[in-house]
């Protein structure tokens, strides 16, 4: 591909998840930020994320030898696994520090930051007006050939496709959390996506260590969150409920199932306020007295003490 330039539209904890994977893998990436606030909440996003790629990069090197090492190591930075040494990783390292820096860049001005860019990714928050927005801002001011994609978990293309001024250049393409590890990408067309973007997409998508995952109608929350946030919802109607507590929710979950994370530390992850966005969609949200509006009253509690996740040192537990 002659032309390498990616941008990113925000700089949420995914987003900047998918700016570094595509700096790392050789793409002339942007951050494209609404403000110089906006700056200042993603530049520790990207230390912090830069940091973790690195470390588990590193950590792979414990790996090697180990028949389990196939199955654990970071896929999206590893491309084969077959024949690897601590010593090529080290390299691999060394790249990645060197690279993550001069790969990146912050815009605020919204023609400068998409001017040549061969694919524009979206990843504002769930809100169907700030999507909206963007996009009308943004329509005039791609080149002809700009392929614009949505990162949303749950909104549909289709919702979109005729505020976009490119139906045609324009689908889905989501990611999962730790990017770097669990290396999907979920590929998702509108009945106005031409064949030709959605290769396009599918090719770009191999092109930055992921494995493209392609869907064959529209489907709310895609493959993976279509099975994930029912599981969420479901763990936090129990502690709206006043069934359990999350600690012991997520105990339940870990000791039962084997899996490394509970309902609730996979909610600090993803961010309460995306959680709380995705739960007041629901109708039921708005009718008092309902679990889903519980749920969102709680989030919201929460959310307004600063207890929004990971990223803010706190969210159901404590980070330092």
């Amino acid at each position: 591909m002659s032309n390498k330039k990616v941008v990113i539209a925000g700089g949420g904890v995914l987003g900047t998840q998918i700016g570094l994977i595509c700096a790392y893998h050789g793409f002339d990436t942007t951050f494209w930020l609404r403000s110089e606030s906006s700056i200042g909440r993603t530049t520790p996003k990207i230390e912090r994320y830069s940091a973790l790629m690195i470390e588990d990069l590193l950590k792979a090197k414990a790996l090697v030898g180990n028949p389990m090492g196939a199955f654990m190591y970071p896929k999206g930075m590893i491309s084969d696994w077959l024949g690897m040494t601590a010593e090529k990783i080290d390299e691999l390292a060394e790249e990645a520090k060197r690279i993550l820096k001069e790969n990146i860049h912050i815009e605020l001005d919204m023609a400068k930051a998409v001017k040549g860019a061969y694919i524009v990714i979206e990843s504002m928050s769930e809100d169907p007006k700030a999507k909206i927005d963007v996009y009308t801002a943004m329509k005039d001011l791609l080149d002809e050939d700009t392929i614009l994609c949505t990162n949303s978990s749950t909104l549909l293309p289709s919702m979109f496709a005729e505020y976009t001024g490119r139906p045609e250049k324009y689908c889905s393409l989501h990611f999962a959390n730790t990017i770097w590890k669990n290396n999907t990408a979920e590929i998702m067309g509108h009945p106005g996506t031409s064949p030709e973007t959605f290769n396009a997409v599918v090719k770009f998508a191999e092109e930055i260590g992921m494995v493209p995952l392609q869907l064959h109608k529209e489907q709310p929350g895609y493959i993976l969150n279509s099975m994930l946030v029912p599981f969420l919802s479901a763990a936090q109607a129990l502690w709206a409920n006043g069934v359990s507590d999350p600690e012991t929710i997520d105990l339940t979950w870990r000791l039962a199932t084997g899996a490394p994370a509970g309902p609730f530390q996979i909610l600090d992850i993803v961010g309460l306020e995306t959680a709380y966005n995705i739960n007041q969609m629901k109708p039921a949200a708005q009718q008092e007295g309902t679990i889903e509006n519980m749920i969102g009253k709680l989030l919201k509690e929460k959310i307004d003490r600063g207890e929004k996740g990971v990223n803010f040192g706190k969210g159901f537990y404590e980070y330092k």
